[in-house]
């Protein structure tokens, strides 16, 4: 049974279980299914596969709706609720017993486990013994799928991992109905991506042997396959499967870690997809070169030391004003509170201290030099800088800065070359007193745009404080 991929349209879907919160693989799974329909002009849909009813949540469906949101992935039309469908589900599996592809199985669950040790002890998988039988029992019953005789071959022509080759013996009767009439999640999935029209399935290669399951059910149907993508899972950096230990966090987490969404997505791409010597790649362009040709067969490693590049990457080229936002909600997530005043200072700010940002924290991180008040809080260095002779030096740039018509890290940088001038002294003298006075230890840019960035007012405020020390 070979696959039909005379498939022009291009539909995609994303459908998580909501039993967790939406995951870095499926984050990726998610990205690969949207770039592909975008790069086809074509449609890219959100099923949520909530049949699970003990373990799905409403929160888990909600944070996987704001989760794709945050990384920009967009879906088509409204979302389908898989468990809203199950009277359409149960009409294929009846319509499936009516072609003979399907059948009602009565055997308990004491004969089922001896009928799966028998067909595991011959190297087989399990097939019910009322394959063929034409009697209605008066008793409670599973329909099954009818598997293929056991020397067929199921062959799935994978655009990642090539053709995948599958013997039918190794398939059982899987169970299509529960004795209560409602579906497997095997059938649903059949039945939703015919009804959504899908086309083309990513996902992980973890989901290949249900491929060929499902292929069983598409095939008794008449239906055409859809082109299968099974790409290899995300491992950590140990090379192991990934878990939460790795980084297998839920996509709010990377947020509340100060990551972008587009550098997330942009580090996502990259695991498992390559074009040429292309390295960081923005959504946006991303959808116009995305393929199935680009995946790769080797799982791929987490690396948050390439993910703190890339995000360094997009925090550069990030809007100011933006970033601002971004700070002052991690702040707030962190129990830091940023009056008003500060936040003028560090608005005019950001266009300097990005340049050296992995992440929002590090960014709020390396805004403490003009959040701090006065008084400062020295550090024991920088009040042994400040004391004795360097109260002279401190003396000596408020004079000489309160001279300056025009505030600019140019003419505040010749005005701390004359100080080291006038004492006869190097630059390596003056400036980390200067530097001690004004920021208490903190980290801080170089000296000249530290005095430029704080402002005239503050930083006089600040160099005369220093002087009651």
């Amino acid at each position: 049974m070979n696959q039909n991929n005379n498939i022009e349209n291009v539909i995609t879907r994303f459908a998580p279980s909501p039993t967790g919160f939406l995951h870095i693989g499926g984050a990726r799974t998610a990205l690969f299914n949207y770039l592909f329909a975008k790069r086809n002009n074509g449609k890219f849909l959100l099923r949520i596969e909530d049949t699970d009813k003990e373990r799905s949540t409403q929160e888990a469906v909600d944070a996987i709706i704001s989760g794709m949101e945050w990384l920009g992935l967009k879906h088509d039309g409204n979302i389908v609720y898989q468990s809203e469908r199950a009277n359409r589900h149960a009409d294929i599996a009846h319509e499936l017993m009516a072609k003979g592809a399907a059948f009602k199985c009565y055997m308990t669950a004491e004969e089922t486990e001896i009928e799966r040790n028998k067909a595991f002890a011959e190297g087989r998988a399990l097939r019910s013994p009322y394959r063929d039988n034409k009697e209605t029992l008066d008793k409670p019953f599973v329909v099954r799928l009818r598997a293929p005789d056991p020397d067929v071959e199921i062959i799935i022509d994978d655009k990642v991992q090539g053709p995948v080759k599958t013997i039918a013996k190794n398939l059982d009767d899987m169970i299509l109905l529960r004795t209560d009439g409602t579906p497997t999640y095997m059938l649903a999935v059949v039945v939703d991506d015919y009804d959504m029209g899908v086309t083309y399935i990513i996902r992980g290669d973890d989901h290949l042997i249900n491929a060929a399951r499902q292929s069983v059910i598409i095939d008794a149907m008449g239906w055409q396959r859809p082109v299968y993508a099974h790409i290899p899972l995300i491992h950590g950096e140990d090379g192991k499967k990934l878990s939460k230990r790795h980084g297998a966090l839920a996509v709010n987490e990377y947020e509340n870690m100060g990551y972008l969404p587009e550098a997330l997505d942009s580090y996502l791409l990259r695991l498992g997809w390559s074009h040429g010597d292309l390295d960081i790649v923005d959504l946006d362009e991303a959808s116009k070169i995305f393929n199935l040709s680009g995946l790769g067969k080797s799982p791929s490693r987490l690396d948050f030391t390439k993910l703190g590049v890339v995000n360094a990457h997009f925090i550069k080229l990030a809007d100011d004003k933006r970033l601002l936002n971004l700070i002052i909600e991690y702040a707030k997530n962190n129990n830091i509170i940023i009056d008003t005043a500060k936040i003028k200072l560090i608005e005019p700010a950001i266009k300097d201290l990005k340049e050296r940002a992995k992440t929002i924290g590090e960014l709020l991180e390396q805004t403490a030099f003009l959040r701090a008040n006065i008084p400062l809080d020295f550090s024991q260095k920088s009040k042994t800088l400040v004391e004795g002779e360097g109260k002279n030096v401190i003396a000596l740039a408020i004079e000489l800065l309160n001279t300056l018509k025009q505030w600019d890290r140019t003419q505040i940088s010749e005005i701390i070359t004359k100080i080291a001038t006038d004492r006869g002294v190097g630059l390596g003298k003056i400036g980390p007193v200067i530097r001690a006075a004004l920021t208490g230890g903190l980290v801080a840019p170089d000296l000249s745009a530290t005095i430029e960035l704080l402002g005239r007012d503050e930083t006089l405020v600040r160099l005369k404080n220093a002087l009651e020390i």
